[in-house]
């Protein structure tokens, strides 16, 4: 089977999705191909994200992603809504969950560190399932 392809969404593609995004590259890329987008997108990443992640990772996330729009990635495999608190965004896939997270930004970086260490938690709770074939990706 084919690594299978899975999108982060959120509404303003700029932060958690980003992470998401990012994160998934980083410590599943051999598991499934990370992708994020919005149904609105701002003109750049959140700047908090792209500091902490540069000093939590060394992930430069201006240099490898941008905001993005739903149209702007491939089909999916899997859909991974990062938490609206309004209506999410909706794309077709074979597996949807909602990870629930509160959206950090404007606030201070011990929360918008643990909200990273939720995602890089989920991420890699992820990549397990997604190898122990719990997901049932298979029509």
């Amino acid at each position: 089977m084919n690594k299978p392809k899975v999108a982060f969404i959120c509404v303003h593609n700029s932060c958690r999705s980003q992470i998401a995004e990012a994160l998934g590259r980083h410590l599943a890329g051999d598991v499934f191909d990370s992708y994020s987008a919005g149904t609105e997108t701002k003109d750049r990443i959140n700047p908090d994200a792209v500091r902490l992640m540069k000093d939590m990772y060394g992930i430069d996330m201006e240099q490898t992603q941008r905001p993005k729009l739903l149209g702007d990635i491939p089909p999916v495999d899997i859909v991974i809504k990062m938490g609206c608190n309004v209506v999410c965004p909706h794309l077709p896939s074979r597996y949807t969950e909602d990870w629930g997270l509160d959206d950090p930004s404007g606030k201070s970086d011990a929360e918008f560190r643990m909200v990273i260490d939720r995602i890089e938690a989920n991420v890699l709770a992820l990549a397990e399932n997604i190898r122990n074939n719990q997901l049932n990706l298979n029509k």
